[in-house]
């Protein structure tokens, strides 16, 4: 793991300004990112969409990430490009112009695609800055950078309670200004980036040293363990998106809440999931990434099975229990990946946090085909099983066989 040491001690202690920063980024991005489906009520009224017209929107924006992500963490491995960080950036504000005007769907389709570009950029070459600047600590470095991502994404369901659903879809138009502080901000992290050391880059020079050095496991038992991790990050999205996309719809038909209403409990679900995040990385720091893993996908499964059958009060209490758990396998996963492909950090970021946004898309538009022909109490009961696929942990190798 020679690459993966040179790079961690790139910076000898753990640089919480660059941390911090990015991770106020990764607020402000997925804030904006979290219009999209915060104004799916809205949008659903106003032009009339079906729910397999609600799934095409996140697909498309989810999907665009999904695909581009992995070849922006390939491209930055070859030679990291720090000024991509604002760049990145761009194409959200761009997005987000575009879906606070757009007078049809089709318009509709093209923002969200947009937004998915400045997605695609942003994750995989911050996620090697937070990796970066971890001073080894790096469990704690990708919680940071992914609970400022799990906060912005929790605002959506205020946002619509607040702003969208009194001021309609041109509200969104307030949130360029949060663009515009993000590249500002990324700018600076791009700035401090590109002083680091000529060493941190990529070393196709040290690739002997890289494969002398590693963990010790077979190629094959690398490609199935990833395959494994891949699984376990289908369970999570698929859920969370089932969640986040159609989870308000259910509250709204099965418990007679209105629109405000049925946000605020999506709210407590995804803030639960932001505490969640930032306390995953740290707990895996002290007791190990695989067990972290396990516990928190297959631990959300008796709360995520209940939640479609109780009374509206205990639905609050088992929704906020899922998403603290589930929530603190990401960043996890992230890492593991990370330390299990030394070298590569650029490409594990992008694939992870693709498939991430890829299989969220993906489940977004099949849930709501299905929906469209069964209904919306049906998705939520077929979903509330996906993180029994948590089982799956038992095979991943132990820390210490990656990290000896």
């Amino acid at each position: 793991m020679a690459s993966s040491n040179s790079q961690s001690s790139s910076t000898a202690s753990t640089v919480y300004p660059i941390l911090f920063a990015i991770s106020i980024v990764h607020l402000l991005n997925d804030t904006m990112q979290s219009t999209v489906s915060a104004l799916f009520p809205i949008l659903k009224d106003s032009m009339s969409l079906s729910f397999s017209q609600i799934g095409l929107i996140a697909f498309a924006m989810n999907i665009t990430a999904s695909l581009l992500q992995p070849l922006v963490g390939m491209f930055s491995d070859i030679k990291p490009r720090p000024y991509i960080l604002p760049l990145g950036v761009c194409f959200t504000l761009l997005g987000v112009i575009m879906l606070s005007i757009a007078p049809s769907f089709a318009i509709v389709l093209l923002s969200v695609i947009s937004i998915g570009i400045g997605s695609a950029v942003f994750h995989p070459e911050s996620s090697r800055v937070a990796f970066l600047a971890s001073g080894g600590r790096r469990g704690l470095s990708q919680s940071i950078f992914q609970v400022g991502g799990n906060i912005g994404s929790a605002l959506g369901p205020i946002m619509t309670a607040l702003i969208f659903v009194k001021i309609g879809q041109f509200g969104v138009i307030w949130f360029s200004i949060a663009a515009v502080i993000a590249i500002a901000i990324q700018y600076r992290v791009a700035q401090w980036y590109g002083k680091l050391p000529l060493h941190v880059r990529p070393a196709k020079k040290n690739k002997a040293s890289a494969e002398a050095r590693t963990h010790g496991l077979s190629r094959t038992h690398v490609i199935w363990t990833i395959v494994i991790l891949v699984f376990l990050v289908f369970s999570k999205n698929v859920y969370m998106s089932s969640i986040t996309s159609y989870y308000t719809f259910f509250l709204i038909e099965t418990h007679g809440v209105t629109v405000q209403q049925a946000q605020y409990f999506l709210f407590a679900f995804l803030a639960a999931a932001a505490v969640g995040t930032f306390f995953g990385g740290p707990l895996s720091d002290r007791f190990g990434r695989r067990n972290i893993i396990w516990l928190s996908i297959l631990g959300t499964a008796p709360f995520s099975i209940l939640l479609p059958h109780v009374p509206l009060g205990l639905a609050a209490v088992l929704s906020i229990c899922a998403g603290f758990i589930l929530s603190s396998a990401f960043s996890i996963i992230v890492v593991y990946a990370q330390e299990l492909v030394p070298g590569k950090i650029g490409l594990i970021s992008g694939l992870f946090f693709g498939l991430a946004f890829g299989l969220g898309g993906l489940g977004s538009a099949v849930m709501g085909n299905i929906a469209d022909f069964t209904s919306i109490p049906f998705i939520m009961n077929i979903s509330s099983y996906l993180p029994l696929l948590g089982i799956l942990a038992i095979f991943l190798p132990k820390d210490k066989e990656i990290s000896g």
